[in-house]
C-alpha cells in the first residue's frame, strides 16, 4: 500500500468510522513520521488521531485498518464522556464489538538484530544477543549452566 495523502487518509478514517461505529469522524487525522514504537495514538486534548506511515507502507491493509479502527474506538468513546483508556471495561467492550485488535503487530523491518549466539553447556538452551555477554559474569538462565559462544554473525 502506497502512502495516502491528508485527504484520502480523512476519507478513508471517515469511511471505517461509518462502517463500523455508524458515526462520522469529524477531526483531523495525519501521518506521524516520528512514530517508532506504535502504530497509531489519539491525543484527547486536541481531538487528533496520529498514525504511523510505516503500518501503510510495510504492513497489509488490513492491518492498517485495525489500527484505525482501535484509535477510532479511543476518539468515539472519549467524545461521548465514556472510558476511553486501554484499561476501561467501555473501551474493551467496544474493541470486542468492532472487531479492533488490541494490540497491533511488529514491523517487519523492526526485526531485532542478532550479533551473538551463546550455548548453555548444561541444558543446550541457545540465546541470540544483540550485544555482547560477558560468560565469567553471567550463566544460563534456565539451569544456571555456563554459556559458551558459539558465533558473531
Amino acid at each position: 500500500m502506497s502512502l495516502l495523502n491528508e485527504k484520502q487518509l480523512f476519507n478513508l478514517v471517515n469511511d471505517i468510522s461509518i462502517k463500523y461505529f455508524h458515526k462520522p469522524f469529524i477531526d483531523r487525522v495525519y501521518f506521524n513520521h516520528r512514530l517508532r514504537t506504535t502504530g497509531g495514538r489519539y491525543i484527547p486534548g486536541k481531538r487528533v488521531i496520529e498514525l504511523n506511515p510505516k503500518y501503510a507502507i510495510e504492513m497489509d491493509h488490513e492491518e492498517f485498518v485495525g489500527i484505525i479502527k482501535h484509535e477510532l474506538c479511543h476518539y468515539h468513546l472519549h467524545i461521548e464522556g465514556k472510558g476511553y483508556k486501554h484499561g476501561d471495561a467501555e473501551f474493551k467492550k467496544l474493541l470486542k464489538e468492532t472487531g479492533s485488535p488490541r494490540h497491533c503487530n511488529p514491523l517487519p523491518s523492526s526485526k531485532k538484530k542478532v550479533n551473538y549466539r551463546y550455548e548453555c553447556m548444561k541444558c543446550h538452551y541457545i540465546y541470540e544477543r544483540t550485544r555482547r555477554v560477558n560468560t565469567n559474569r553471567y550463566g544460563c538462565g534456565r539451569c544456571r549452566g555456563k554459556l559458551k559462544l558459539l558465533g558473531r554473525k
